[in-house]
């Protein structure tokens, strides 16, 4: 039984490995972030240039349940910056309808309040290279620099985690 799994383990390194460097290819800290503009469900046409001088707090979303695990913590990210330089912003990167995510989004045990962008073209999954790796958060400082990035691990990616990098940025551009 124990060779079994050592052959097995031997035969699925090599798939995780390139699983890896796929997504170390998606990890863009320290790299401006792409810029985009797009249509909230609510109609109003938002960019990311609109919040240059604010942190930004980035989420690309398909309609998955880790996606709306991870909603919900930007809700709260939202509420706990609230009355701070900083934009929480969602986009749903996988190019569903407006009908669907607005069902997705009624669905969320809280009200998401911050936009929430619709992408059927998916410009920011190839822009930030989402697609397999979802959901996907980015925190973004006050020039558009990515500064810190989690993909699909709630658990490295909670509503604390994400607030105390927030908090490093403001702190770092009251210095400024």
């Amino acid at each position: 039984m124990k060779r079994m799994i050592l052959v097995l383990c031997a035969l699925l390194a090599p798939v995780l490995a390139a699983h890896l460097v796929l997504a170390a290819g998606l990890f863009k800290v320290g790299e401006k972030a792409p810029s985009f503009a797009l249509t909230a469900i609510t109609g109003e046409t938002v960019g990311l240039d609109t919040y240059k001088g604010k942190v930004v707090v980035l989420g690309l979303f398909h309609i998955c349940e880790p996606c709306m695990i991870q909603g919900t913590a930007l809700q709260k990210v939202s509420e706990m910056t609230k009355g701070k330089d900083v934009a929480v912003l969602g986009v749903n990167s996988s190019g569903d309808s407006k009908k669907n995510v607005g069902e997705f989004l009624s669905a969320f045990p809280v009200k998401v309040a911050y936009p929430y962008l619709l992408d059927p073209n998916k410009v920011t999954d190839k822009l930030y290279g989402g697609g397999k790796f979802i959901p996907n958060v980015y925190v973004i400082d006050q020039q558009g620099v990515i500064r810190w990035q989690r993909v699909g691990n709630m658990d490295l990616a909670g509503e604390d985690v994400i607030v105390a990098e927030v908090e490093k940025l403001l702190a770092a551009g009251s210095k400024m």
